[in-house]
């Protein structure tokens, strides 16, 4: 039962509109004093956001890359000090992340019957996981590979190249949500093999289909000509696919030994 029928207690609906306000404030707070810090931290926060355009990057050492260096130039007044605030609020909101769910958890999860709470448990804990590790990859490899491509990329050597730094901005965290996005995949699909959406036998019929949706979401991604690039993008999310796919089988497994 629920945990509010097990108790006797029924809120109205202007007590949970005053618990869900006090669970917003209590989020923000935390957010905004994360932020704060980042905030005060800048060297280290823009050497790690800003890291990946030099051929001292741990992933460009280790995959061989010859030495290289984007400069970044600012073009408006306000403009690097809008982009300060704007970064540590973000990273304010990425480090109070777990806090923020757990917050929302704990306001939903008295209104789940135990085996709902089992579920919801799984599949917030599962696309944190899997969005923080789309991130890291896409920080780690993908923005580095595609930053270098773009960043170095001459039509002539006449023509320098001058990016800003609200440009490079836009992009790391732009891929960095689609890429956290991305890897949501196999939590959606197995959401979807629960509920009886899903099978394992029509996601092996359409892998051909698939393979063709990867390359384009891949090429949107990372906007390049770069064909290396464009297959270490896509054989992470191939890879997604394919674990997908074992997932729904079991889930479908399952399914068919809970009926029986």
């Amino acid at each position: 039962m629920k945990d509010e029928a097990q108790s006797g207690a029924t809120a109205t609906f202007w007590d949970h509109l005053d618990e869900l306000r006090h669970c917003i404030m209590r989020m923000a707070v935390v957010s905004v004093v994360l932020g704060m810090a980042a905030f005060c931290f800048k060297d280290e926060l823009f050497a790690i956001v800003l890291a990946p355009r030099s051929s001292d990057f741990v992933s460009y050492r280790l995959l061989g890359v010859e030495p290289f260096s984007i400069h970044l130039m600012n073009t408006g007044l306000t403009e690097q000090f809008m982009i300060h605030m704007k970064t540590a609020l973000y990273a304010g909101l990425l480090l109070a992340s777990p806090y923020v769910l757990y917050e929302l958890f704990r306001f939903v999860s008295p209104a789940l019957y135990a085996n709902e709470r089992r579920y919801a448990t799984r599949v917030v804990g599962s696309a944190y996981l899997m969005f923080v590790v789309g991130t890291l990859l896409n920080y780690f490899l993908i923005f580095p590979l595609t930053v270098r491509f773009l960043g170095t990329y001459q039509v002539s050597a006449d023509v320098e190249n001058m990016l800003t730094l609200q440009s490079y901005m836009d992009t790391l965290i732009g891929m960095s949500f689609i890429m956290g996005v991305v890897f949501e995949l196999p939590v959606v699909c197995w959401l979807m093999a629960v509920m009886g959406i899903l099978k394992a036998s029509f996601m092996r019929q359409t892998r051909r289909h698939a393979l063709v949706v990867i390359l384009i979401v891949a090429a949107v991604i990372t906007p390049t000509t770069d064909a290396l690039t464009l297959f270490i993008v896509a054989l992470p999310i191939w890879l997604l696919y394919e674990a997908s796919i074992a997932i729904v089988a079991l889930t479908n497994r399952e399914g068919k030994q809970e009926e029986n």
